[in-house]
């Protein structure tokens, strides 16, 4: 006898719709053969199935077996065609009817006592056996959760091989899982750090908001024990809320990754803050089985670099393509895989090795030592760093006398007009695939970011006076333009200018001219 069912396989962060076809043969030895392009994890299955089936009251005939799991030409990995490959023997053995299962996909693991296990990217192919036309969806117990996340699907959560069987030959009922996305984002979590807690440093505080305002790349210099860290850490505080897309495609990412917890969503802006002895690959992604790497981990967030030019150069070079693109394309042998890079990038540095340049009382490097240390970091990747900030030390008297000075304002206060400056951008950008200021772009400069003839002056000199390239010029117009959503004004004035141009202005006192 022979039968087909619907299942599902991720490369990279594309879904495929694969089927695991069944043929049961009178003539010949018995044997158990799997077919069809297999990774290692998918020809251990046989006897995890065989076991699995046995331990669960389902022996196989002394048959010649043969499943073959279609298209033939792609590779398959993972371990979530298991339950598939089940069900298809049950039908092919008269067990189940196959007419049960025509628009429904199946995905899971088993174990030798026949437990459904999650897998990765059950979000993900959600989505895509809804678009493909599916009714219904079946996945481990563990899954149903992200899976119920996707309307216009019925997601049914298992835990057991002859769980499946009882609920396909109508031995038992189980309810599909359903949850609103939009419940679940209103129900936001305060646990990130507070601006309230960081003392001064106004200079810093309003270009993070700025920055997350509009959502422009930001690099923060100062000597150590400035806060730099400490104020990175607050960011998540102000972000703007999730829209319910964005947290899909968030989830999406952390799904196929493994990184998704039994809740089902991500309901939260990521913060990624790896270490400086990060290699390139977990910063960019691939593998042999490709993954998503850091950046395709902050999507829709926040990437922290601390002390970016410990960094290795090539792993911060990595940067450059994403930061322009919002995507990573990733070539190996056995093809290209495109992840998702949509993210904030912020970064804090010394302004050289000892950490205290320009302050010649303190600073124990050489001029030569300065510009080795600072040059780690290309001009191609500082014009695609929007806000360049200075956070100066903390003096004695801000922290003695904290109580005496006025309260610093909290992430609340800051977060209520970040998310005004947010609902303009919507605004602005309704009808169109743009969400943020940062996203805005050459070709649509004019269109969004129009200045007048006074502040086309001021900018034509301080283009000419900082030596900028066209894309930081762009840069300072987008960076302008957030300013003023934040001043609620429709016009770009020169005071948001000069303080857009005052965040280049910056990076150009540390690493000079164009190199």
């Amino acid at each position: 006898m022979f039968s087909s069912i619907h299942t599902m396989s991720i490369n990279g962060m594309a879904v495929q719709e694969i089927q695991a076809e069944t043929d049961l043969s009178e003539g010949g030895l018995p044997v158990f053969e799997m077919v069809g392009f297999l990774g290692s994890e998918v020809r251990e299955s046989r006897e995890r199935i065989r076991t699995a089936l046995k331990n669960s009251g389902f022996l196989l005939p002394p048959r010649r077996i043969t499943v073959n799991l279609s298209p033939a030409d792609v590779r398959k990995s993972g371990t979530s065609f298991d339950l598939a490959v089940a069900a298809s023997l049950l039908c092919a053995m008269g067990i189940i009817d196959q007419k049960e299962l025509e628009d429904t996909v199946i995905a899971g693991e088993l174990s030798l006592s026949g437990e459904v296990r999650r897998v990765n990217g059950i979000l993900p192919m959600a989505r895509k056996a809804r678009d493909a036309g599916y009714k219904r969806f079946i996945v481990p117990k563990d899954n149903a959760m992200e899976g119920g996340a996707v309307e216009g699907i019925e997601v049914i959560g298992l835990s057991g091989l002859k769980q499946m069987v009882d609920y396909l030959t109508g031995s038992e009922k189980v309810e599909s899982t359903v949850f609103s996305v939009e419940e679940r984002l209103g129900n936001r979590s305060d646990t990130a750090d507070d601006f309230s807690s960081i003392q001064g440093q106004a200079a810093v505080r309003r270009a993070m908001e700025v920055a997350v305002s509009g959502m422009h790349n930001i690099m923060m210099i100062g000597p150590p024990g400035s806060g730099k860290s400490m104020m990175a850490k607050c960011l998540p505080s102000i972000l703007p809320p999730l829209s319910p897309e964005e947290c899909l495609e968030i989830s999406e990412i952390y799904s196929v990754s493994g990184l998704l917890g039994k809740d089902g969503l991500k309901t939260e802006r990521p913060f990624i803050s790896p270490h400086h002895t990060a290699s390139a690959v977990s910063l960019s992604g691939g593998g042999k089985n490709a993954r998503p790497g850091q950046i395709s981990l902050a999507h829709r967030g926040v990437l922290f670099l601390d002390e970016l030019p410990e960094f290795d150069r090539q792993t911060i070079e990595i940067l450059r393509q994403p930061l322009e693109d919002r995507k990573i394309c990733i070539a190996r042998a056995n093809g290209t895989y495109t992840f998702p890079a949509d993210f904030l990038l912020a970064t804090a540095l010394n302004p050289c090795k000892c950490g205290y340049y320009p302050d010649r009382n303190r600073c124990t490097c050489s001029e030569n030592e300065v510009h080795n240390y600072l040059s780690r970091i290309s001009r191609p990747l500082l014009d695609r760093i929007d806000i360049c900030v200075e956070a100066r030390e903390v003096s004695f008297a801000e922290l003695a006398h904290a109580d005496r000075m006025p309260e610093p304002e909290s992430s609340e206060s800051i977060r209520g007009r970040v998310e005004d400056a947010v609902k303009i951008q919507k605004k602005r950008f309704e009808g169109s695939n743009l969400r943020f200021n940062a996203d805005i772009r050459p070709s649509d400069i004019r269109k969004y970011c129009a200045i007048g003839v006074k502040e086309e002056h001021f900018m034509e000199k301080a283009f000419h006076k900082l030596g900028l390239s066209a894309r930081a010029y762009h840069r300072i117009l987008k960076c302008a333009r957030t300013i003023a959503d934040l001043d609620h004004k429709d016009k770009i004035s020169t005071d948001h200018i000069a303080e857009a141009v005052g965040y280049r202005a910056i990076d150009r006192r540390y690493w000079g001219g164009a190199e």
